[in-house]
């Protein structure tokens, strides 16, 4: 099995490499032709590089060896004048602002960095706000990171189906598919949910773990798989990070009890220190989600960043000595990545049960205990 997935990295690598190459002797080739090469165009940006894949975008490059293609995703505006809907291949891939998009409404509209303004109410040196409503419209577009997080949804749609499906008939032994989802599923529950939820109320969360767990690492899977149509950065995004830490907050939040709240706003500490206690344990229950945030982000992101910025030693290099080494490295954080995916999906899981369980936790029994074992 080893030798298998090893041998599956190594081509995907050489894939990524050779389609890489083309493209870049492709464009080496043009430069020659027009005689214009500057000299500090010699100089491969890798930030450029790194920044072009891992951001989001309106449309989704489809690319294998000999195969460049654009795929132009909706445009999907909700304007002053109403629902406004058109491909993104009307911006013509410009990203600067220099194109107008005029609708069948009237709408003007310019793409600035993947963010779409009103073309006549935002000047060259304006940023608006996300909340600006008057110079950008709500957006809604069916974006790259949208495109994965539907795929996402729909392998783990299939997956979870065909394992349901095996434990119709209670006589089949559990295989293929549902033999290797059903540990996992038993892990969660004896080892996250029920030490940091309870027994006895672990089953109302198990939904919400399992889900999010398995979102995780199916978003981190794709991630890992470098070419077409796979290699979204799903959770190195912070704004799909943010909705995740968000639901955690909310499932917290509402499943606090009487001596969750307690805690926060009579802590049992003395009344002179309760001034600088109670914003700091009211400050705690934002830091927790916000932690959950940053750590996933943070690590997907750096494990892209590094993976590409080896493939980049090629380019930086200017020889193809470089690829060899480049590529063992590649393979190696591979390895790493697929451990980091597993790793971190499990995290967010055990950290969002043990908030969910301080939470509800139940301190009335011990008091009772206590109580009842002085009275003895």
């Amino acid at each position: 099995m080893m030798h298998n997935l090893f041998k599956y990295l190594f081509i995907s690598l050489l894939l990524v490499h050779s389609g890489a190459f083309a493209q870049h002797e492709n464009a080496t080739e043009a430069k020659h032709e027009t005689h214009t090469i500057k000299e500090d165009d010699k100089q491969f940006d890798v930030g450029e590089l790194v920044s072009h894949h891992l951001a989001d975008a309106h449309d989704y490059q489809f690319e294998l060896p000999f195969i460049h293609k654009t795929i132009h995703l909706p445009i999907i505006l909700w304007t002053n004048k109403g629902l406004s809907v058109f491909p993104s291949s009307k911006f013509k891939g410009d990203n600067s602002g220099k194109v107008v998009v005029t609708d069948d409404k009237g709408n003007k509209f310019v793409r600035i960095h993947e963010v779409i303004y009103y073309a006549d109410k935002v000047g060259e040196h304006d940023h608006p706000s996300a909340f600006d409503f008057d110079k950008r419209p709500l957006n809604f577009s069916i974006t790259k990171n949208v495109t994965g997080i539907l795929m996402s949804f729909i392998l783990l749609f299939i997956v979870m189906y065909f394992t349901a499906k095996v434990y119709r008939d209670p006589k089949k032994l559990p295989k293929g598919i549902a033999g290797f989802i059903e540990p996992i599923i038993i892990f969660i529950r004896d080892d996250v949910a029920i030490p940091n939820i309870g027994k006895d109320k672990y089953e109302k969360y198990m939904p919400y773990l399992l889900t999010v767990f398995f979102f995780i690492l199916f978003s981190n899977l794709i991630g890992l798989i470098p070419f077409s149509p796979f290699g979204y950065n799903l959770t190195g995004n912070i704004y799909i990070t943010f909705v995740l830490a968000v639901f955690t907050f909310i499932i917290t939040t509402l499943s606090g009890n009487k001596y969750y709240w307690k805690h926060i706003l009579t802590p049992d500490v003395p009344k002179l220190l309760w001034p600088i206690m109670i914003p700091i344990e009211i400050l705690s229950m934002f830091t927790k989600p916000f932690a959950l945030m940053v750590r996933l982000f943070a690590n997907i992101l750096a494990g892209h960043t590094i993976m590409i910025s080896l493939v980049a030693l090629i380019f930086i290099g200017g020889t193809l000595m470089v690829a060899p080494v480049s590529g063992f490295f590649v393979i190696f954080m591979s390895f790493i990545e697929l451990m980091v995916a597993f790793i971190q999906a499990y995290i967010f899981t055990i950290l969002s049960a043990l908030f969910i369980g301080l939470a509800i936790e139940d301190h009335g029994h011990e008091h009772e205990a206590e109580h009842t074992k002085q009275t003895a």
